[in-house]
This record gives structure tokens, C-alpha cells and sequence, in this order.
């Protein structure tokens, strides 16, 4: 059960990229709202409901998403701003993850334990 378990969420989790990066490239604007939303929480949520029905753990899981996808944020600034920086597609992407690395790394160090 454990492989074909993990086989079905791997298939989930690729699914649902493929169709954000498929829905991207015809209808950005779509894309970026499918992208918006926890799809991946939701599922990370449900799925491990059903393995493990544990709520408390959901409920720590949940705690910490709540302060770590604000802090994840900056990651998106390089991109938007990439053309009047005149930043080039992989500058931006890696100015992103230095910003966001910064913000989650500081409140993971420094930040109190959820």
C-alpha cells in the first residue's frame, strides 16, 4: 500500500503542475489563479488526513503555512519587476529565492517555535 500510496500523490502533485503550466501559457492570468491557490496544502492536508488522521499535526501544519507563505512571497518582487530592472528570467528567479530564503530562514531561526 505504502508504494502505490505514494505513486497516487506524486501523480496528484504532477497533475496539477502540468495543468497550471499548460492553463499559464494561454491564459497567464488564470494561471496565476490556479498558481494563488493552496492546491498543494489542500492536498498535502487531505491526503495526509487519510494516511494518518492526525489532526493535531494538521493543525501545527496549518499553524506554520500561515506564517511561511506570506514570508514566501518576496520570491514573486524579481519576476514581477524583471523587465524594468532589466533582469533577465534566471537573475530574477535566483533574486527571488535569495529573498525568500532571507525571509524564511530568518523567522525559522529566529521566530518562535508554532
Amino acid at each position: 500500500m505504502g508504494i502505490l500510496w505514494n505513486s497516487v500523490r506524486v501523480a496528484l502533485v504532477a497533475i496539477t503542475v502540468v495543468v497550471v503550466a499548460e492553463l499559464s501559457k494561454r491564459y497567464p492570468r488564470y494561471g496565476a489563479l490556479f498558481l494563488s491557490l493552496p492546491i498543494v496544502s489542500v492536498l498535502a492536508f487531505m491526503l495526509s488526513w487519510f494516511q494518518h488522521r492526525d489532526l493535531p499535526t494538521i493543525t501545527r501544519l496549518s499553524r506554520e503555512t500561515l506564517i511561511l507563505v506570506p514570508l514566501g512571497l518576496p520570491f514573486f518582487i524579481p519576476l514581477a519587476m524583471a523587465d524594468r530592472f532589466h533582469l533577465n528570467f534566471w537573475s530574477a528567479f535566483a533574486a527571488g529565492i535569495v529573498l525568500s530564503l532571507l525571509s524564511t530562514g530568518t523567522w525559522l531561526m529566529f521566530g518562535p517555535r508554532l
